[in-house]
């Protein structure tokens, strides 16, 4: 048994493939329930009921108006692509023999990211969407706001890698005390067993989703498990993916997630052409850069976005639990500003959903997608072979290309 588990989840699997098969389950998804794949609003849901617990009224907030709140977590789909997501995070962690408890030596990481979380979980709402919905999926729905998200998130990921770089974030070291690992010989290796007790566990309860008459549940729950499965084996994380940019330059994530959209997008131009469906619009304001700039900032002074927070979650790093709670703080805090603060007076209002598709029509808001990606991964090529820590860009490297 092991030795199966071993061959299968012994290693990460190449980013290129797991981003690119999300891409097209992200179109399938679409095309079966005609909504996208997204986390963050179900994090403000989630929010908004435990206020309720504490008796908080919220029947008269905006926001949650917008988003809509009917049944418990475990009655929506948008519940079970993030339960879903943990779930099958975890499984894939435990077949490949690698969950453990893990304490930051800092627990300052704690407060840390805490704070990141919130920042990202505010920003991520104060732009109508996460990483997902406001950039992974929006990007093939054709949505403008998209593209304006990904440019403030790039620009916040570099503001948070300026102060993750400070002695004062940093704080002082702490040394190990010799050698505290545990002997292999003395391991007794029984979590591939526990994953393939949880995984049939759950195929039962997507069985009874199924034959109780509600399809769109189980539908969910198996999308959200695989969209686990590909984030935790290809260790997907957008927030590696922009702050390696300035870090060291490398660009593999980047790349990767430039190729997983476009794969996600000529897909979903299938779905949206050949089964008439509408293509799922936010609005474009300056709501969705300032919440791009936080997101980016947060997700840095976190350590991880939304979708690496919930496979580090399952991994057993207790920092990501603060992280996922700080998601959860910040997006109901906009969801309270949103209307009691004048936050969609003074940022949305003045905003309009734009979809390329409409402005250019569907074959030449297609090529546009294509072309700006092709644009983004050549960028990332380029920056990959030039940029160095420390020093910027080789000498020669921008007279080489013609800058």
């Amino acid at each position: 048994m092991n030795r199966i588990t071993s061959k299968v989840f012994g290693q990460y699997w190449n980013p290129y493939w797991a981003i690119g098969i999300a891409g097209v389950l992200s179109a399938l998804y679409f095309g079966l329930t005609n909504t996208v794949w997204a986390v963050t609003g179900e994090f403000t849901r989630l929010g908004g009921q435990i206020l309720m617990l504490f008796g908080i009224d919220i029947s008269d907030w905006e926001y949650f108006k917008l988003i809509t709140i009917k049944g418990s977590t475990f009655e929506r789909t948008d519940g079970w692509i993030v339960w879903g997501m943990f779930i099958g995070a975890f499984i894939t962690i435990l077949l490949s023999n690698n969950f453990k408890i893990r304490v930051p030596k800092q627990k300052r990481r704690l407060v840390q990211g805490l704070i990141g979380g919130i920042i990202a979980g505010f920003g991520a709402r104060l732009a109508l969407g996460c990483n997902l919905a406001a950039f992974f999926t929006g990007v093939p729905q054709f949505s403008f706001h998209s593209w304006i998200f990904m440019v403030a998130t790039a620009i916040g990921t570099y503001i948070g890698f300026k102060i993750v770089s400070t002695k004062w974030w940093k704080g002082k070291p702490v040394l190990n005390k010799g050698n505290t690992a545990t002997k292999a010989e003395n391991k007794k290796i029984i979590q591939p067993y526990i994953g393939i007790l949880i995984a049939i566990v759950y195929a039962l309860l997507i069985i009874y989703f199924f034959v109780t008459g509600k399809p769109y549940l189980g539908i969910a729950a198996i999308f959200g498990a695989a969209f686990g499965i590909l984030i935790e084996r290809g260790q997907i994380c957008f927030t590696s993916a922009f702050r390696d940019l300035w870090v060291s330059g490398r660009a593999t994530m980047t790349k990767a997630i430039a190729v997983g959209i476009a794969i996600s997008t000529l897909f979903t131009f299938v779905v949206i052409v050949v089964y008439g469906l509408e293509p799922i619009t936010k609005i474009a304001a300056p709501s969705t850069f300032i919440g791009g700039v936080l997101f980016g900032l947060g997700i840095v002074l976190a350590g991880g976005c939304e979708t690496g927070m919930m496979y580090r979650v399952m991994e057993g790093q207790v920092l990501y639990l603060f992280v996922f709670a700080g998601n959860i703080i910040g997006a109901t805090f906009l969801a309270y500003g949103w209307d009691h603060l004048g936050i969609f007076n003074t940022l949305v209002k003045s905003g309009s959903k734009i979809n390329l598709i409409e402005k250019f029509g569907p074959i030449t808001a297609l090529v546009l997608t294509l072309i700006m990606l092709a644009v983004w991964f050549a960028v990332a090529v380029f920056w990959e072979k030039h940029y160095r820590f420390g020093t910027g860009f080789k000498k020669g490297g921008m007279k080489q290309h013609g800058y």
